[in-house]
């Protein structure tokens, strides 16, 4: 849609700079049957204890949520073993994204974003006046070393996702723990651990332990993926209680809302389903690399629920070529040049089912 110039009550000149944030695609025109691996959901769905839950919340629709999402953050607390005080709910971790830069940010800071990252985090950097400034990284990884030559008297805030969103890499806690240390304490790090569930690996940690030794981390969780609670939105984070009570004061009234808050209960209560998904998702992050390299692909090595599968350049096995293959099967899978990524595709983890199908249509077009 355009906008006017002369309309009588403009927006500020970095809001119009902006281009809507588009999610991955969900249907295929002409097909009524489509294999969605685009948006890094749940491969089982939604748990049906949380389904049982949500029935059973919606005759009280009536009544106004918990303000304060106490017994979400009480369950999240008896979960992950964590001061229920330091905790607050959000509307998605985007929300909380967003309040975290209306809270610290101003038209003189600057905002620390990595080559790949989510890009809301540039979005509500510039929606708050600052300006991101990016850094590259290294092997589809965050370089934490380049990160410490760009801070200066202007950086006053830093967002790490860990694991990292398309590229599946993460960075382990020593390295972190070491780049917190060397930064100054006037800078917030926003570590954003929206995969934390899938990792499998000694020397990750999602944020908790960095937030308990750092007063200027703030550690960002969802419900959107091993819970399976996309369409809930539904996020947390964990802070000092300084940052959780900033938030508090800006946050909306009511930012939850009371079905979100029930099912994200019920979701945490049922470890069993979590696990399931867990062991899923393991199972094909082993099988897919041998399964890519046979047929003359490579992917990005992954602790997330999905991949970055890389395709030849100028060539037609290229990966705009390969979604559009793949489209014509039925199947979704994420493009990747508003990450700078053009030759490449990230593709969830989805039911056994629908992998079968995937790595089917991959051979076919790479031996078509």
């Amino acid at each position: 849609m355009a906008i006017m110039k002369n309309y009588p009550v403009p927006a500020h000149a970095g809001v119009l700079s902006l281009k809507p944030y588009v999610g991955g695609a969900s249907s295929i025109k002409g097909k009524e049957r489509v294999i969605k691996l685009s948006s890094n959901e749940c491969a089982f769905g939604t748990n049906p204890n949380v389904v049982k839950a949500c029935c059973e919340q919606a005759e009280r629709l009536f009544r106004y949520p918990d303000g304060g999402s106490t017994a979400l953050r009480m369950a999240i607390s008896e979960t992950y073993g964590l001061d229920m005080n330091r905790i607050v709910c959000g509307n998605g971790s985007d929300e909380l994204i967003g309040l975290l830069c209306h809270a610290y940010l101003g038209t003189q800071d600057e905002v620390i974003i990595t080559q790949y990252a989510f890009l809301m985090y540039r979005l509500y950097a510039i929606t708050c006046g600052a300006s991101p400034v990016t850094v590259p990284e290294k092997d589809f990884k965050i370089d934490l070393q380049a990160v410490l030559k760009i801070v200066d008297s202007h950086t006053k805030m830093i967002f790490i996702t860990n694991p990292g969103n398309p590229t599946g890499t993460y960075l382990p806690l020593d390295e972190l723990s070491a780049f917190c240390h060397k930064l100054p304490e006037n800078i917030l790090v926003v570590i954003d651990s929206a995969y934390a569930e899938f990792v499998d690996r000694e020397d990750y940690d999602a944020g908790v332990a960095l937030v308990n030794e750092f007063p200027n981390v703030v550690m960002l969780r969802t419900f959107s993926k091993i819970y399976g609670l996309g369409g809930a939105r539904l996020g947390w984070c964990y802070a000092s209680q300084e940052i959780a009570d900033v938030l508090n004061r800006i946050r909306a009234p009511f930012n939850v809302n009371a079905t979100a808050q029930v099912a994200g209960v019920a979701a945490l209560r049922d470890q069993a389903f979590v696990q399931s998904v867990f062991k899923h998702n393991k199972k094909w992050l082993e099988r897919l690399p041998v399964e890519l390299r046979k047929i003359g692909l490579v992917m990005t090595p992954s602790v997330t629920n999905f991949v970055l599968v890389h395709f030849p350049k100028k060539s037609e096995k290229s990966a705009e070529q390969a979604d559009l293959f793949l489209q014509s099967r039925g199947i979704i899978v994420r493009r990747l040049v508003s990450y700078g990524l053009p030759d490449a595709l990230r593709i969830t983890i989805g039911k056994d089912e629908e992998m079968e199908e995937l790595l089917s249509a991959l051979k076919d077009f790479m031996a078509d």
